[in-house]
């Protein structure tokens, strides 16, 4: 453990990272570390993690993508396929507290540095590794990426229309076989650092983005099981007309609980794809008479078809319109507030332009503005997703590529005369500033005057 400042509040204060991870799983691990005190050495291979070039925006300037998930960490280019870069990190292991990796399956081992390997270079360091499937897994060799953690791990059958044209399993928009995996990750590297405080030794922590995936998706496992017992499941939105097969269908737009939700559209509906909102009907007839008489509609809490619950159930679909009548009235905001007040469950759909803006994000540090400097200039983020009394991150600008190799292997013990002669040999690759092109992209309109000029 490094020195740190005793009357620091940062969680993770004076705790030292050894980051090799790279692309969005790993990363959104250490970057929750980083922003928690801890200091992160991210290990880049010889070019850089593969998003600081991609999905590019603005001229001379990393990516959104790179910036966004490794703020605040040290960058370090490092060849590990040398000898030279063997004995490197093996000495930044023997000062490490914890040891990250994502890299493809099966190559931490071929290098030399599996769990039994790390485990001997320093007993109390606690190696990480994230990969797509379990080690037991017969996939436990195959490269995973975000849309296969969701198709492995029960998101994608179970998301999406039971029929139509776009009745395929469907991705979610929520990274949840990258940053949600990440996360998970940083829950058991956590909970091994407690373990360690008792034990003085170190441990391998292993999450699968199947995994994670998976205890996301519990309820439907849930269901699942549900629907082995009785044979159909009343809270989908494909009940009572539906031929149940052996598997759960797609989930469309429901809530997932026994309750009934659904997106109405909001005043504004015809022009703006967002101008929506999600209610949830509770189950409680008190509750339902309340949403009977917010919209305008007490009779409805004494019909028969919507009372008790379960006859809701069997007549939503005869619901919904009367509900959206209403909701077609006010806008979403409008809607958000008067239904609230009444004890109804509902948000707003907001679009990503609203949320980058939303002065409620921005006033409580949710979405905090980090200056970058150069080209970029100050980008937002998702910061750190939970408050803490006693302490606020410190969102610092991300590192250019190789930014502190003199620094951290002269806290090491090499010379300026080394770093420069690894630098000459290739253990080490120069540092580099970003220096790209203006980004051009093709727009809707000179796609369509290109296709005209065409013809």
């Amino acid at each position: 453990m490094t020195a740190t400042n005793a009357n620091s509040t940062a969680p993770l204060a004076g705790i030292k990272v050894i980051d090799w991870t790279e692309v969005q799983s790993g990363p959104s691990c250490t970057q929750l570390l980083a922003w928690m005190g801890a200091e992160v050495i991210k290990i880049e291979r010889p070019g850089g993690d593969p998003t600081r070039t991609e999905l590019l925006d603005i001229a001379d300037s990393w990516s959104v993508y790179y910036l966004q998930l490794n703020s605040g960490k040290k960058s370090l280019t490092l060849n590990v396929k040398t000898p030279e870069g063997k004995e490197v990190l093996t000495k930044l292991l023997k000062e490490a507290d914890l040891f990250i990796e994502n890299i493809g399956p099966g190559d931490v081992e071929k290098m030399g540095f599996g769990w039994e390997q790390v485990h001997a270079i320093n007993p109390r360091c606690i190696m990480a590794s994230l990969k797509g499937f379990g080690q037991k897994s017969r996939f436990s060799h195959v490269k995973a990426f975000e849309p296969v953690a969701q198709s492995a791990g029960g998101a994608a059958s179970t998301t999406g229309w039971n029929e139509g044209s776009f009745n395929v399993p469907t991705q979610s928009a929520a990274a949840l076989g990258d940053s949600n995996t990440g996360m998970h990750l940083t829950i058991g590297v956590l909970s091994a650092l407690l373990q360690r405080e008792r034990t003085g030794e170190g441990c391998y922590v292993y999450q699968s983005m199947q995994n994670a995936v998976l205890n996301l998706c519990r309820i439907k496992l849930r269901d699942q099981i549900m629907l082995d017992n009785l044979g159909a499941l009343p809270h989908y939105e494909v009940y009572p007309d539906w031929n149940w097969g052996r598997a759960i269908p797609r989930a469309e737009n429901t809530e997932g609980g026994q309750v009934i939700g659904w997106c109405y559209k909001a005043k504004g509906w015809e022009t703006d794809p967002n101008a929506y909102v999600y209610i949830v009907v509770q189950n409680s007839e008190k509750a339902f008479k309340g949403l009977c008489e917010a919209i305008g509609k007490p009779d409805l809490a004494s019909d028969p078809k919507f009372t008790p619950w379960n006859n809701r159930q069997l007549h939503k679909d005869e619901l919904y319109p009367i509900i959206e009548e209403y909701t077609k009235q006010y806008d979403k905001y409008e809607l958000t507030d008067k239904l609230g007040a009444a004890g109804v469950p509902v948000g707003p759909v907001l679009d990503w332009y609203e949320i980058e803006n939303d002065p409620d994000l921005l006033a409580d540090g949710t979405i905090p503005e980090i200056d970058q400097g150069g080209a970029r200039g100050k980008f937002k983020t998702i910061g750190l997703p939970f408050t803490m009394s006693n302490f606020k991150p410190d969102y610092t600008r991300a590192p250019d590529l190789g930014e502190n190799n003199a620094e951290i292997l002269e806290s090491l013990g090499y010379t300026a005369d080394q770093v420069k002669e690894f630098t000459e040999k290739g253990v080490l690759e120069a540092p580099v500033t970003p220096s790209n092109p203006a980004v051009k992209v093709i727009t809707y309109a000179e796609y369509e005057a290109q296709q005209k000029a065409a013809k």
